[in-house]
């Protein structure tokens, strides 16, 4: 399970470091500490959710880089453009849903997210598992580069974190209950 973000603390708690703060809180949940790991571009730890191994990663590659960290990763834990769609879960922040809406998707577009552009030029596949918390549109003519890398104000922080801990149980409903029945209780709830 990879959330997406951008290292550093100039970054922390804009939008587009909301995929960190569900593996993050993952890793709180299941005992882990993510640490850097030589090699990986990433800080990873290993944890059992479900009674199943999994591997939490935050790329520490920006987010523009983030297929370069999933690549090695995926080689890592072994796992083939077969095995994508079941075993790969990619948590982002998501422009085209409103702020703290979660959602579960199986493959498709980027939507313009230069991460997932990254993953799936680096995987060739966009067959992979994204949970995504919606971080709304930016107002205006702001540019969406912008929106992404800035602190949000009090109210939508408050929504983006609720976001946040539904992200962490959509990943933790997928593992126990499997993607369809995790989709129909995550996308249909308000």
């Amino acid at each position: 399970m990879v959330g997406l973000g951008n290292p550093g603390p100039e970054f922390e708690g804009t939008r587009h470091n909301v995929g960190f703060e569900a593996v993050t809180l993952l890793a709180e949940r299941h005992g882990g500490c993510l640490r850097a790991e030589k090699g990986l571009h990433a800080r990873t730890c290993l944890v059992r959710i479900n009674d199943q191994p999994v591997l939490l990663a935050m790329p520490t590659t920006y987010v523009n880089e983030s297929g370069l960290a999933v690549t090695k990763l995926v080689r890592r834990a072994g796992l083939t453009a077969e095995t994508f769609a079941h075993r790969l879960i990619v948590v982002h922040d998501e422009l085209d849903l409103p702020p703290g809406r979660v959602k579960i998707k199986t493959g498709g577009g980027s939507a313009g997210h230069n991460g997932l552009k990254s993953i799936d030029s680096h995987l060739k596949t966009n067959g992979y598992l994204r949970v995504r918390i919606g971080i709304g549109k930016p107002p205006g003519r702001q540019p969406g580069a912008d929106f992404v890398l800035k602190r949000p104000g009090a109210t939508e922080r408050e929504l983006l974190e609720v976001a946040v801990v539904a992200a962490a149980d959509a990943v933790e409903t997928v593992l126990a209950d499997g993607v369809e029945a995790a989709m129909n209780r995550v996308n249909t709830s308000t």
